[in-house]
Parts: C-alpha cells; sequence; structure tokens
C-alpha cells in the first residue's frame, strides 16, 4: 500500500513540473493582423516595432506588402510602423459596394482610432497618396501631425480646365476599360514604366510587385480607378495646415514630376524632396534614401 501511494504521489510531482503542462508565454505582441473597419469587412494590417508611429498608405493596385523594406528599415530606427491595405486590395475583404475616397478615409480613420494611434506621420504612395490628401481634410487631420506624399496622383490624376497637368480623361479611361478586359495585361505592363529606366529594378522585384498587384479585387481594381479619374483635390490642398514632405522621383514616366510641384504651389507648410534616380517605384530604386528622409521628417 505504501509503495502504490509513493507511485501516485511521485506522477503527480512530475506531472507538476512537466513543461508541456505549465502555461505558454504568448510570443505575440498582442496586435491584431486584421481590424473590422465595418460589420463583415476586415481590413490587413502590418504592425512592426515600437515607438512614435509612423502609418502607410499603398496605391493601385498594390497592398501594404509593397512597404516591406520600409517596415524592417523604420522599425529598427524606434518607429512604430504600420501599413493598412485599403479594402479590395491585398489581404483585406473585398465586399461589393462602393469604393471610393470617402470609404477609404472612413476605413482609416477606424483604424487609426481602434488602434489608439496619435501624432502620426501619415504617408501615402501614388493613389494612396490621394486618398491621405482626401483623409486628412476631411477629418482635420486626426490622429495625424504630419503627411507625407510619395509619387501620390494628386491633387488630380487627370487633366481639367485651368489643369493641363495629368493625363486625358480619355487615356484614364481606355486603361479602366483595361482592367475589366485585360487586366494581367494592364499590370504586366507596369514592370516596365515603373522605374526611372528598364531594368532599374531586378526582375525579381519587378515580378514581386506584379504579383501584389494581381491579389486585388478585380472590381475594386476599376472602381478605385474611376474614383481617382473623378477626384479633384486642388480646393482642398490650400486647408491642409499640418507639416508635408513631397517625395517624387524625377524620372516619374507614371505621375509626372510635375505634380510633385502642383502639391507644393498648393500646400504652404510643405517641400519636396527628389529622387533624381528614381521613377515611379522610388521606395525600391532608392530606398535608402526614401527611408532616411521618412524617418528625418517623421522625428523633427
Amino acid at each position: 500500500m505504501k509503495s502504490l501511494l509513493a507511485t501516485i504521489v511521485l506522477a503527480l510531482a512530475v506531472s507538476t513540473i512537466n513543461p508541456a503542462s505549465a502555461q505558454r508565454v504568448p510570443a505575440s505582441a498582442g496586435r491584431a493582423e486584421f481590424v473590422e473597419v465595418e460589420k463583415g469587412v476586415k481590413l490587413h494590417i502590418t504592425d512592426i516595432g515600437d515607438g512614435q508611429p509612423i502609418v502607410l498608405i499603398h496605391g493601385w493596385p498594390l497592398s501594404d506588402a509593397m512597404y516591406e523594406y520600409q517596415y524592417a528599415a523604420l522599425a529598427k530606427k524606434g518607429f512604430r510602423v504600420i501599413g493598412i491595405t485599403l479594402r479590395g486590395f491585398g489581404k483585406s475583404d473585398r465586399p461589393y459596394g462602393k469604393y471610393d475616397f470617402d470609404v477609404f478615409s472612413d476605413d482609416i480613420k477606424v483604424v487609426l482610432e481602434t488602434l489608439k494611434i496619435e501624432n502620426a506621420t501619415l504617408g501615402g504612395f501614388s493613389m494612396g497618396g490621394a486618398v491621405v490628401l482626401h483623409y486628412i481634410t476631411k477629418y482635420n487631420a486626426a490622429h495625424i501631425s504630419k503627411l507625407a506624399l510619395f509619387a501620390a496622383a494628386a491633387p488630380s490624376w487627370i487633366q481639367r480646365e485651368g489643369y493641363p497637368f495629368g493625363a486625358p480623361k480619355a487615356t484614364i479611361d481606355g486603361l479602366i476599360k483595361a482592367t475589366e478586359t485585360g487586366r494581367q495585361d494592364l499590370i504586366a505592363s507596369f514592370g516596365a514604366a515603373f522605374p526611372a529606366k528598364e531594368g532599374g529594378i531586378s526582375k525579381n522585384v519587378e515580378k514581386w510587385l506584379e504579383n501584389i498587384n494581381l491579389e486585388a479585387s478585380p472590381y475594386a481594381i476599376t472602381q478605385a480607378a474611376i474614383a481617382l479619374r473623378d477626384l479633384d483635390l486642388r480646393p482642398e490642398l490650400s486647408k491642409i495646415k499640418i507639416p508635408v514632405a513631397i517625395f517624387h522621383g524625377t524620372q516619374d514616366k507614371l505621375v509626372d514630376f510635375s505634380f510633385a510641384e502642383q502639391q507644393h504651389k498648393g500646400i504652404k507648410n510643405s517641400y519636396i524632396v527628389k529622387f533624381e534616380n528614381s521613377g515611379h517605384a522610388l521606395f525600391v530604386e532608392e530606398a535608402d534614401k526614401f527611408n532616411s528622409e521618412l524617418e528625418k521628417f517623421a522625428r523633427n
């Protein structure tokens, strides 16, 4: 009987020190990879690092994955870097419905509130540049202290009366038609036009960006392009009071450098950072300069 009792006591003692039965310490920092912005609609979030927040919005038809080389570099410099993928793109949900700049701005507002972000630097690339400009004016820079525009397709993507910059409306209409009839070919054609010169980015990087583009919802691609074509932010520029940095490649074939000049002309507290060796892909063509200039702007 004593022998049986000793065996039971020993077994209980071993079970209490067995690592498999010990409570696991969570490895996660507790940050959600998806944020619900309305019932049934979640956006994908990349949230890396600790410190002063930098929030990044992608271009068309990319996703937050485009900032891979910004996340790593800026997190090491003591920033919390947050990429938001707009609905319809990347890993975010793609519901049927509206895909315009009010919706995109509303979604960003919910994400910033959910993550309790304050005094952030908000940056946007290409179409994302138009998104962040609209967000700042719609919500009076809520949660944001500085704005960065990266090859921004703003204040107007198309030529308008008294505004000879950008593309003719007929050209953009043709691009929108191509999203519905030859999306894969259209996206593949961006490869050569993205850098300052063909070969300016490696074939592997070109393929990486193409794969990100192909993840987007075809419906969202078309609807977002229509919304960007119809968006005129010229009256909004003078309303922006926070500091603005304008990053733009001088050899950009997709969004001409004149866009940066018009942004600077319309936004009082702004300055231009020229990327002399870049086209539209300045975030990878001159990644080191891009990251250091963004760090400097966000920190000062």
